[in-house]
């Protein structure tokens, strides 16, 4: 039975989730603050971990950071606000996904499931991987190996997220995916109708390794469609 931990400081909300994943067979940890989430973390080690973003005494920007730290536990921000530079954040700090409240239970369930499916495979990316191990662009070089990426020999910090969509994306070399199809393959979920969980990790990605993000060389997009990657 996979462990679930719920942080989110309104109890009715808090409870009505965990209403919902009991149904669906998992097993469910309740925090009402950053403080004890952290505490709660460290002695029940769950499987993943929903996530407020508006928390008493240590929020969930910080508690993400924190755990990030020690962990890649699967964690899907929870958040009230529409302004896209919270789910920036959320998702430099290394969150897997943001939903934006008020969510559709539909909606949380499938993505509960698709990040913890994700760990249990050892990442969908992995799964479509050739025997390549290291792949290059120009300066740019995708170290499956070592989990990392180097540009001119200088290591760039990607969080989980952005390294698995930017390695499917170049094992696949110009191939065009929809954002659908996307969050489908890397994330691991059916469309629920928010597109923008993309968008914001390949532009995260692209201010990261690519030197003029306004312009890449390596993270193409295709109007109207999707992205692809380049090799030069």
């Amino acid at each position: 039975m996979k462990k679930v931990l719920i942080v989110e400081d309104e109890k009715t909300i808090s409870d009505i989730i965990k209403v919902n994943l009991l149904k669906e067979g998992y097993s469910i940890i309740q925090a009402y603050d950053g403080k004890q989430a952290l505490e709660i973390y460290k002695d029940e080690n769950p499987d993943l971990i929903l996530l407020d973003v508006m928390l008493p005494y240590i929020d969930g920007f910080q508690v993400c950071r924190k755990i990030r730290e020690k962990s890649n536990i699967p964690i899907v921000m929870l958040t009230a606000k529409e302004e896209e530079v919270d789910k920036v954040l959320g998702l430099e700090l290394g969150a897997d996904d943001y939903i934006t409240k008020p969510f559709g239970m539909r909606e949380l369930i499938a993505r509960v499931k698709a990040n913890i499916r994700r760990v249990e495979i050892d990442s969908n990316v992995e799964e479509i991987l050739t025997n390549e191990k290291i792949i290059k662009s120009a300066d740019l070089v995708i170290d499956l190996n070592r989990y990392e990426v180097r540009k001119n020999e200088n290591i760039i910090e990607l969080t989980k997220r952005e390294f698995e969509l930017l390695t499917f994306l170049a094992s696949q070399d110009t191939q065009v995916f929809t954002r659908e199809q996307l969050l489908k393959d890397v994330w691991g979920y059916e469309y629920f109708g928010d597109i923008r969980t993309v968008d914001v990790t390949v532009r995260r990605m692209r201010e990261k390794i690519e030197e003029d993000s306004s312009n890449p060389k390596f993270i193409m997009t295709k109007r109207g469609v999707g992205y692809y990657f380049r090799r030069i």
